[in-house]
């Protein structure tokens, strides 16, 4: 096979896989979180950026759904103080939930006290203080579907305030063809603040997501990290109650999120709405309990999936990984003839009968490298910092 066919190959080859950044996180077991002070359902928790104060909503099933928050006591015991005021509705049939905050307290929401079936504009937002929101007002832009049946069904903005993560779901409010209060569709992107009221899509948000929103999946429930490398989400294959917690990842801001990596499912206990501390080290979610309630657990973050980890089978161990500027392959071969690759298959750097690679040329992003000797030949993925 010559040079260009090889070179044409690999982007397929690498499809064929899943995407195994190094970056993926990893979690202790599971904990359960006491918030004194109730007896009903606790879904969709958020942290405050100081982990202070938690927001939840009630039973998101349809009827009275409201916000509430609770003040910390430790990581895995809340207060309970009220409902969120300011934000509540007094309709008799009404739905308040999925809380999100920006580091400059702007409060975001989904409510259906507007959607009418010609006003599609089901997002929220106003200032948050004290356990009140304040100044509401619809959040407008196109990423809203204006067709009947699609809301926003979760939506988290980042902690700049800059951009807003949501969940285009489509509901068969007709027939309920998907069973009751569950979406048909469920697809994730990113819109970009216009101002206090408005967000558009990003132009890139599509290729963003590609890994991620998958047409046998409804996804939902997108939270993003900090830094803005991690996202966490929710998805279930369409036919069946069984959710999967999820994360991805990518080495920019801007850059094209990993395919999904499961962090856990329990079916059918229904785990959803994971949300994750400042510090990256803790994550949140709310599941059935054996009572079937639902309850908000915590797991502490022990670790990173890595290339190395996902490979230690094989005969090369490559590292540091992500790497800065000196690769190292850890083998017995003295005889090593190596390439690497982006992953649109251009190749990158060559070099033979040598055990460490300088890489420091490389800009930051996901490669391939080939290794052959006169015995074998494997392909391992790392992340240039």
């Amino acid at each position: 096979m010559g040079m260009n066919k090889l070179l044409q190959l690999i982007p397929f080859v690498l499809m064929s896989f899943q995407l195994a950044a190094q970056g993926y996180p990893v979690f202790g077991p599971e904990k359960k979180v006491t918030i004194t002070g109730i007896t009903f359902d606790v879904m969709e928790p958020f942290l405050s950026e100081d982990e202070n104060v938690l927001f939840f909503n009630s039973l998101n099933s349809g009827g009275q759904t409201n916000l509430h928050y609770a003040l910390r006591v430790n990581d895995t015991t809340f207060t309970y103080v009220d409902t969120l005021t300011g934000c509540y509705d007094t309709s008799s049939n009404h739905l308040d939930a999925v809380a999100s905050l920006d580091s400059a307290n702007h409060f975001y929401w989904v409510s259906l006290r507007n959607y009418t079936g010609t006003v599609y504009a089901n997002l929220h937002h106003g200032n948050y203080a004290a356990g009140h929101v304040s100044g509401i007002s619809p959040v407008y832009g196109d990423f809203n579907i204006p067709a009947f049946g699609w809301l926003i069904m979760d939506a988290a903005i980042d902690y700049s305030g800059n951009n807003l993560y949501y969940c285009n779901a489509y509901f068969d409010l007709i027939s309920s063809s998907c069973g009751p209060g569950i979406p048909c569709e469920g697809i994730l992107g990113v819109a970009q603040k216009i101002n206090d009221s408005t967000f558009n899509k990003l132009p890139g948000s599509d290729a963003i997501f590609a890994n991620i929103n998958d047409t046998n999946y409804v996804v939902y429930a997108p939270q993003v990290t900090h830094d803005g490398l991690y996202i966490y989400y929710t998805r279930f294959q369409k036919g069946t109650g069984s959710t999967q917690l999820c994360v991805s990842y990518r080495t920019t801001t801007t850059g094209v999120f990993t395919s999904p990596h499961i962090i856990w499912e329990n079916f059918p206990y229904v785990p959803e709405g994971t949300t994750v501390t400042d510090d990256n080290q803790k994550i949140y979610y709310h599941q059935k309990n054996g009572m079937l309630v639902y309850t908000m657990y915590m797991r502490y973050r022990t670790g990173t999936i890595g290339l190395n980890e996902l490979n230690s089978h094989s005969a090369y161990n490559v590292y540091p990984n992500p790497v800065s500027n000196i690769l190292h392959i850890e083998t017995s071969s003295t005889n090593l003839s190596c390439r690497v690759f982006s992953t649109t298959g251009q190749l990158q750097l060559a070099f033979a009968n040598q055990n460490t690679i300088d890489v420091s040329s490389l800009s930051p992003g996901l490669y391939l490298i080939k290794i052959d000797d006169k015995n074998s030949s494997l392909t391992k993925r790392f992340v240039k910092q």
